[in-house]
C-alpha cells in the first residue's frame, strides 16, 4: 500500500558539492502522516500535530520540528537523545548487518587461493566490505561533525546510513539492476537507501488510513535524520544541473516521506550534516580503497613516479572525480601528497610497512578533514553549524587530491585485467535473477517482500509487483545473490519414474 501525506512543492535539490551559502529556512510545517495502529504506535487524533519529543531529547541548533517522526513515539528513557535513538536503530538494523557481506572495492581472496603455494598474500583474505567502510566512515563523519557544531549522533547515523541501499556486486550491481527496474522507475543506491530506512527494514507499523491495515514506516527516525541521510534530494531525473543524471535519492513511491522530511528545507540544497557524510564518505573510500589496493598487491607505488602511469591516472580522475580539472592540476595535487614525509613510498607486507601504511592512512583523513574544517570556519566563524546554517567548504586542493586518490585505485584495483570478466558474469547473474524472479513472483521471494508482491498485485500495481521483486534483489549479499542465482536458474534432472 502507497502511503499518503503531504506533498512536495519542489523535491529538486542540489548535491552536497553545489550548497549554496547559508541560509534560513522559513518554519517547517507540522507533518501530516499517518496514524499509528493499535498495538504498535500511539494513535493522535484526526489532523493533529505529532507531539515532539521531550526537552531531554533536544540539541543545540536544533528544533522541536526535526526531532519529529513520521509516527509519534514517547522517550523511553529521560536523558537518551532522539538522535541516539535514531543512531542506534540504524547500528542495529539487519540492513546495515547485510553489508557485510556487499563487496567494497578489493573482493575477498576466494578460500582456494588461500592455501600454501597458491601466490595469494594472506593479508589478501579479508579487505573492506561495506560495512566496515560504513563502520569507518561514521567515525571519520561523527568527529568531523562534532568539531563543527552537528550533533555527532545525528552524522554518524547518516554516515552509517550512506551506503543501506546498495545491492550485491556494488556500483556494479546497482548499474544492472537498474536496468532491470526501468519500468518501475530505475534503482539507485541511495534512493534505496531512503527506502528501507523509511518503509522497508522492519521497526514500525502504522495503521494505514483508507483500509486500517498496518503498514510500515521502517526505522521511523527524526526528519533531521532522514534529511541528514539524503546525499541526493531529488527524484529520477530531478538534477538541479544535469536531468540526465543517474544520481537521484527518491523513488516516486517514497515521495510523501520525503517531501515530509524536506518541508522547510532551501531549494537545492542538502543540509550541513549531509555535507558532512558526504565529504567522510569521499575521504574514507578513497585513502582506503587505496590502502586496500596496496594490502592486496595491486598497486606498487613506485608507478606513481612514472610519467606514462601519471598521465593514466590524471585522464581517470579528470574523467571521472575531477570534472574540467587540468592535467597540471592533479600533478600538483599528487606531488603534494608524495612529497609527504609519511607517503608509503614501498610496501612489502611486513608489520612495520603495515604500521607505516596505515599511519599514512590517518594522516591523509587528517589532512583532508582539518582542510574541510579551516576552510569551513574562515568562510563562516565561530559556532555551531546545523541544518541549513552554513554550508561546508572544501578547499579545491583537498577536492583534486581526494580524487587523485579515488582515481589510483580505479586506475590500479578496478581496472585490473581480471576485473572485466568478474563484472560481466555479475551482471549476467543480475539480470537472470531479475528475469527469473519476474517470472515465478511471488515464488521465490521473501516473506517481507512477497507481501509487497501481493499487495500490488492486488492493487493491480504492475510497477509495484516489480519494485518489490527489486527490493529483493537489493537486499542480496554477494554470495546469497549468486547462491539464489544458482537455485533458480540451474536445470533439475528429470525424474523418470
Amino acid at each position: 500500500m502507497r502511503r499518503t501525506g503531504p506533498t512536495a512543492s519542489d523535491p529538486t535539490a542540489e548535491a552536497a558539492e553545489q550548497a549554496g551559502p547559508a541560509a534560513t529556512p522559513p518554519e517547517p510545517a507540522p507533518p501530516s502522516g499517518p496514524a499509528a495502529s493499535p498495538g504498535s504506535e500511539p494513535e493522535p487524533a484526526p489532523g493533529s500535530v505529532p507531539a515532539p519529543e521531550s526537552p531531554a531529547s533536544a540539541r543545540p541548533g536544533y528544533e522541536a520540528a526535526d526531532l519529529e517522526r513520521w509516527a509519534p513515539e514517547p522517550d523511553k528513557r529521560p536523558g537518551r537523545t532522539a538522535f541516539q535513538r535514531d543512531r542506534a536503530r540504524v547500528l542495529h538494523s539487519a540492513a546495515l548487518r547485510r553489508l557485510a557481506g556487499k563487496t567494497q572495492v578489493v573482493p575477498a581472496a576466494p578460500a582456494a587461493d588461500l592455501r600454501p603455494g597458491a601466490g595469494t598474500p594472506a593479508w589478501d583474505a579479508t579487505p573492506r566490505t561495506r560495512l566496515t567502510h560504513s563502520l569507518e566512515c561514521a567515525q571519520v563523519g561523527r568527529e568531523l561533525g562534532a568539531a563543527l557544531g552537528c550533533d555527532p549522533d545525528l552524522v554518524e547515523m547518516a554516515c552509517l546510513a550512506h551506503d543501506l541501499g546498495h545491492p550485491p556486486f556494488g556500483h556494479n550491481g546497482e548499474q544492472a539492476l537498474n536496468e532491470v527496474a526501468e519500468a518501475c522507475g530505475g534503482f539507485e543506491g541511495n534512493a534505496q537507501s531512503l527506502r528501507l530506512l523509511a518503509r522497508l527494514e522492519p521497526k514500525r507499523f502504522v495503521a494505514d488510513p483508507d483500509t486500517g491495515e498496518p503498514v510500515s514506516v521502517g526505522l521511523n527516525l527524526t526528519r533531521a535524520a532522514l534529511d541528514a541521510a539524503t546525499k541526493y534530494p531529488w527524484p529520477r531525473g530531478g538534477h538541479p544541473t544535469d536531468p540526465g543524471s543517474r544520481k537521484f535519492g527518491v523513488y516516486e513511491d517514497d515521495l510523501p516521506v520525503f517531501a515530509w522530511f524536506r518541508q522547510g528545507a532551501p531549494e537545492h540544497r542538502t543540509c550541513f550534516e549531509a555535507q558532512v557524510m558526504d565529504w567522510s564518505d569521499d575521504v574514507a573510500y578513497s585513502v582506503h580503497d587505496v590502502e586496500d589496493g596496496l594490502h592486496a598487491g595491486h598497486l606498487d607505488p613506485a608507478l606513481l613516479l612514472a610519467e606514462p602511469e601519471r598521465r593514466e591516472v590524471f585522464a581517470v580522475a579528470a574523467a571521472r572525480y575531477a570534472p574540467g580539472a587540468e592535467p597540471d592540476e592533479l600533478a600538483e595535487a599528487l606531488d603534494r601528497l608524495l612529497d609527504q614525509e609519511w607517503w608509503p613510498h614501498g610496501y612489502d607486507g611486513s608489520s612495520v610497512a603495515q604500521a607505516r601504511l596505515k599511519d599514512a592512512t590517518s594522516q591523509l583523513i587528517g589532512r583532508f578533514c582539518l582542510a574541510a574544517e579551516g576552510a569551513t570556519r574562515a568562510a563562516y566563524g565561530t559556532g555551531r553549524f546545523t541544518r541549513y546554517a552554513a554550508a561546508l567548504v572544501v578547499p579545491r586542493e583537498a577536492r583534486l587530491e581526494c580524487a587523485v586518490l579515488k582515481a589510483v585505485a580505479d586506475r590500479y584495483v578496478m581496472q585490473r585485467a581480471d576485473q572485466e570478466a568478474v563484472r560481466a558474469e555479475q551482471r549476467i547473474i543480475i539480470a537472470e535473477l531479475g528475469e527469473a524472479l519476474i517470472a515465478r513472483a511471488p515464488v521465490g521471494l521473501d516473506p517481507q517482500f512477497r507481501a509487497l508482491f501481493d499487495a500490488a498485485d492486488a492493487a493491480g500495481d504492475d510497477a509495484g509487483r516489480l519494485r518489490a521483486v527489486i527490493d529483493q534483489i537489493a537486499a542480496l549479499t554477494d554470495a546469497s545473490a549468486r547462491s539464489l542465482h544458482a537455485r533458480l536458474t540451474t536445470p533439475h534432472p528429470t525424474r523418470h519414474p
